[in-house]
């Protein structure tokens, strides 16, 4: 350890003091790696906090301060609590904003990249942040993006890599295709323009592989994750269980697979719907007259501009395409007429719906567009539970439309779907029944007749990963002369990206890389025939599905990580991020988890065991952004009032949760307080090493409560109480000093300090000033807290608010053990109490003692 630095009494409420502390401790921190996680000798138990991590598009902003500092809490914390934390970072640093901004410069994406995140680094080690450096990683290097294409050539062995052509969101002006999330009223979020879907040949994920274990391990994280969360990722996951259904085709030989959640209204479809984008629709109309060829050609023109968001929309004008078909209802043989209409996706189930109008809304709204037959086949109003009715039956002992029971709610009156519990009717041998056990018994039927079975289906779909870009990672495939795929030799990666020079990386449709000759020329390793290089880049998504492992060998050239590490400090303890990434961050992080558990290299299976999701920092209540001139600027707070000032200001600013106004946020109020605080530790008379057993009891209570309390606030994320708390404890530490000879008062140096090694949470530097001028060896980041004495805990006596109606007209000291009969007793007996009842009629008493007795008169 270097020598002390020394000291710096001047206060921290000039912003150059403030400056000058941090520049003190940030020195000491870096030649003492006072952060940096112990090694596989270390003995203490281990703690992996971490946050996620930036992309470097320019200086930090206000959402940075934010989420990093509520990781510092975190990690600092574990540290005061005995722990080895590992709490590293890195940046995310491939992606289309990078290769934007080079664009426009006509520059390489690389130079902005990393001049940003030389910046983002300076700015973090202002702001105080206790990261391990040694550990430091970037995507865009080589040494990172290596084992993305190991990862993918993994996958591949596995059959979880696979290339495919299928209808895409395409951003027009990007020329790249977008994951559904980068959709936003049917707009690219990055730069606003219209996507329309384009059929593209894609290399996949195959997430679908592993959804129930997705959908079910989510159990695994109830109280962990924030709830909110938790339903996001099943919604998104949406798993159905249901049948699938085998529909023959006039003049098609094989039959076309429906995916239906209600088998048992089978008999109540009186319609067929594909989607126009599918290669079935594309083959129906192939085979139907000139005109329905071309109406249909129109049509799916129209329907490649709007995104599969707009399609489900509920309230869009249902629009469609006879294509003169017919497919044959398997259970009583009625030919349906067949449809392409865009509320039907491509990739959900099979491309293809039975339309049971009677029972399903956007089913109904089509059929009343076109004037299509409605027919009810559930009872809605029949009770569903006791014995099955008797059902009326006619002379040929067929069952009488008991619909007719109530004709004035049929759906094509109303234009509502009858969608609740029910008997079935006009449904063959499933009369009578409820919906579970017409579900069951028509699956059977089903089965029986070899024209369905059980199925799941599921809103999960495959993971797009291609991107037709410059600045991603290379897929590690070649494709050959006579059309085949092969994989690049593990030995042979990483493949890295060639150097821009004569590159245009403007988009235009295909990736840029396709035009580097000398790059995309290469050889088959096994026949030594040419073969060309994939051109596309990966989705930058999977750069961070698996970045949590890299930090525990981030230096490692010979592994992507290092089993022994995983196994000593995986999964994250805490990690801590917005909750923009609820859905496909988490979701393919804990995808790539589940694959690698199941190759052995890991032995769990959710990568995150605590999840902490901050809310946003906004200005005059609306988010901020450059658009919109409302930023406030990380480094120009900075400047002005100290990292200290600007952590505490935001730790105290409300709930982590909670969006933040930067009106609301009083940096000059936390200066003041920082301020006090260093004030008190200069004031501090008592000797080093005093014994904490005298002294003024009141304070010695409040010190020792905080004590007992602070772990609790900090693992509750309750940052904004802690904070508060510490307040209060250095106003009660300056009321002792001012109150005569406190200062030498031994109770006074306890409670200066807890406040040191408490506040090292919230505001390192003034901390580590504090404790170096109480006498201490640096560094106060590596301080156990102390354990409360339960004897201060307990309180002699409590005052006690005697109210009349609501005013407040005794105070009482009484034993804090006090019965509710005996503090009612003392309250009536007091004189002020007496006099404020007088002869008035006491209507109601309540009494919650130690605290409050109140009494409600009248008259």
């Amino acid at each position: 350890m270097s020598e002390n630095p020394s000291s710096t009494a001047s206060s921290v409420d000039e912003p150059l003091a403030a400056h000058a502390l941090q520049a003190k401790w940030q020195r000491y921190w870096a030649e003492n790696a006072t952060f940096q996680a112990g090694d596989a000798t270390d003995v203490r138990p281990r703690k992996y906090v971490l946050a996620m991590f930036p992309y470097p598009s320019g200086d930090l902003h206000m959402g940075h301060a934010e989420n990093y500092l509520y990781s510092d809490i975190v990690a600092r914390f574990w540290r005061h609590r005995g722990h080895n934390v590992l709490n590293p970072i890195g940046w995310d640093s491939f992606g289309l904003p990078a290769e934007n901004a080079a664009i426009r410069r006509g520059a390489d994406p690389r130079e902005w990249t990393y001049q940003n995140i030389a910046q983002q680094k300076a700015g973090f080690e202002s702001y105080g942040v206790s990261f391990d450096w040694s550990r430091v990683l970037h995507t865009s290097d080589p040494e990172y993006y290596r084992w993305n294409q190991w990862l993918f050539l993994k996958l591949h062995e596995r059959g979880l890599a696979y290339r495919k052509k299928s209808p895409v969101n395409w951003c027009p002006n990007d020329q790249t295709v977008l994951a559904n999330e980068q959709v936003v009223d049917g707009r690219c979020e990055r730069c606003g323009a219209e996507v329309v879907k384009k059929n593209l040949t894609q290399w996949y994920f195959r997430i679908t592989e592993y959804a129930d274990r997705l959908l079910d391990d989510l159990n695994q994280l109830e109280g962990r994750w924030p709830h909110k969360v938790l339903q996001m990722q099943r919604n998104w996951i949406g798993r159905s269980i249901g049948a699938d259904v085998d529909f023959r085709i006039e003049g098609r030989d094989a039959p076309v697979t429906v995916f239906s959640t209600r088998p048992d209204t089978l008999h109540g479809a009186t319609f067929f719907v594909v989607a126009p984008d599918s290669d079935l629709a594309a083959e129906l109309a192939a085979g139907a007259p000139a005109d329905v060829r071309q109406r249909f050609q129109d049509y799916l023109t129209q329907v490649q501009k709007a995104t599969d968001i707009d399609r489900q929309s509920t309230d869009r004008p249902k629009t469609g395409v006879f294509l003169e078909q017919y497919a044959i209802n398997p259970v009583n043989g009625e030919k349906l007429p067949i449809w392409a209409a865009d509320y039907v996706l491509a990739d959900y189930g099979h491309g293809a719906v039975m339309a049971v109008p009677a029972h399903d809304q956007r089913d109904l709204d089509f059929a009343r567009a076109f004037d299509l037959p409605v027919t009810v086949v559930v009872d809605t109003t029949a009770p569903v539970t006791g014995a099955m009715p008797v059902i009326e039956v006619d002379e040929e002992g067929v069952p009488i439309d008991t619909a007719e029971a109530f004709d004035d709610q049929h759906p094509s009156k109303t234009g509502i779907a009858l969608t609740g519990d029910g008997r079935m009717i006009n449904s063959g041998p499933l009369n009578g029944l409820s919906k579970r056990n017409a579900i069951a018994r028509a699956i059977e039927s089903l089965e029986a007749a070899g024209t369905g079975r059980a199925a799941k289906n599921y809103r999960l779909r495959d993971w797009l990963i291609s991107r037709q870009r410059f600045w991603g990672t290379p897929i590690p495939m070649l494709h050959t002369t006579d059309g085949g795929i092969v994989p690049v030799p593990e030995d042979q990666l990483p493949v890295r990206l060639p150097s821009v020079e004569g590159l245009d990386l403007a988009p235009k449709g295909s990736s840029p890389l396709g035009a580097a000759e000398s790059w995309v020329r290469t050889v088959d390793p096994t026949t030594g025939e040419p073969a060309l290089r994939d051109p596309d880049t990966m989705d930058t998504f999977v750069d961070s599905s698996w970045y949590f492992l890299r930090f525990l060998s981030a230096q490692r050239d010979d592994v992507a990580f290092d089993a022994d590490e995983a196994r000593r400090w995986a999964p994250v303890d805490s990690y801590i991020g917005g909750v923009e990434h609820a859905i496909l961050h988490l979701l393919y992080a804990r995808f790539i988890t589940k694959v690698l558990f199941d190759m052995g290299l890991i032995d769990f299976t959710e990568p995150f065991s605590s999840l902490i999701n901050q809310g946003m920092v906004i200005l005059d209540g609306t988010k901020m952004s450059k658009s919109k001139g409302n930023l406030v600027l990380f480094q120009e707070e900075l400047d002005a009032y100290g990292a200290d000032a600007l952590r505490v200001a935001l730790a105290f600013a409300g709930p982590v949760e909670d969006d933040k106004d930067w009106n609301d946020v009083s940096t000059t109020g936390a200066q003041k307080f920082l301020s006090r605080a260093l004030r008190i530790a200069q004031d501090v008379a008592a000797p080093v090493g005093v014994v904490f057993d005298g002294g003024d009891a009141g304070l010695r209570r409040t010190t020792h409560r905080l004590l007992a309390d602070a772990p609790g606030l900090v693992e509750q994320t309750k940052f904004n109480v802690l904070v508060a708390r510490l307040m209060e404890l250095v106003n009660a530490v300056r009321k002792t000093i001012d109150g005569g000879a406190g200062a030498a008062d031994p109770a006074v140096r306890e409670a200066a300090e807890t406040v040191a090694v408490m506040l090292d949470l919230i505001a390192p530097h003034t901390a580590e000033e504090m404790w170096e001028i109480l006498g201490h060896e640096p560094s106060v980041g590596l301080v156990s807290w102390r354990q409360a004495d339960p004897v201060l805990l307990v309180e002699d006596t409590v005052t006690t608010a005697v109210q009349v109606n609501g005013k407040v007209r005794a105070t009482l000291e009484v034993p804090a053990r006090i019965g509710e009969a005996e503090l009612e007793a003392l309250a009536r007996a007091d004189e002020k109490v007496q006099r404020a009842l007088a002869d008035k009629e006491i209507i109601r008493v309540i009494v919650r003692a130690p605290k409050i007795v109140s009494f409600a008169v009248k008259g």
